[in-house]
């Protein structure tokens, strides 16, 4: 009986081993919902230098009129390239949680392949757009499910989009080639 028992209880050790090994190694790029690479809507201020200790992280300080920045968190990888730049829920505080993320490095992408620098078709066949913005010089589309918004230069548009921001811009109007410009990744807190 007892020579049984003993693989069954081996197989389920190793079985919970490689579990936990697997749930280890989540990927360090990868967009979702409230998540995005190591960091979660719950992470707090004083939490990036263990996240990020093997990269550098650079803070601006608000009231720099000639940077025109607000306090403002960027993340760089040890190569110097920009990951990501993050924007507190409140100034000055460490225990703060993390408002709003741009995503630079197009290495951050969703399951199903949405990044920056990606097309509209991207979003288009696997998102639904929760609304569209007209302004000045970019079209802002909003994706919810995700908690996502892109911007798309006017110049990708139809001409009649460029210099006119009360026309309502309709996802047939957007070429599936048009490339976002930028992304951002919204944490509403309240």
């Amino acid at each position: 009986m007892i020579k049984r028992i003993l693989p069954l209880i081996a197989c389920t050790i190793l079985l919970a081993s490689c579990q936990k090994e697997n749930n280890q190694k989540e990927n360090p790029f990868e967009i979702q919902k409230n998540k995005i690479g190591h960091l979660t809507n719950t992470i707090q201020l004083y939490q990036l230098d263990s996240i990020y200790a093997q990269d550098s992280i650079v803070k601006r300080i608000a009231g720099d009129e000639f940077l025109n920045t607000s306090n403002q968190i960027e993340i760089f990888d040890k190569k110097g390239n920009k990951l990501l730049v993050l924007e507190a829920e409140h100034e000055f505080d460490t225990t703060s949680t993390i408002k709003n993320i741009e995503v630079i490095d197009s290495r951050y992408k969703t399951q199903s392949g949405l990044a920056p620098k990606a097309y509209f078709k991207d979003i288009k066949d696997h998102y639904p757009i929760s609304k569209i913005n007209n302004t000045l010089s970019s079209a802002v589309i909003f994706i919810d499910s995700i908690g996502a918004y892109v911007t798309i230069d006017k110049k990708e548009l139809p001409s009649e989009f460029k210099f006119n921001t009360d026309l309502k811009i309709e996802v047939s109007k957007i070429p599936d080639s048009a490339r976002i410009k930028n992304f951002w990744i919204s944490w509403d807190t309240h």
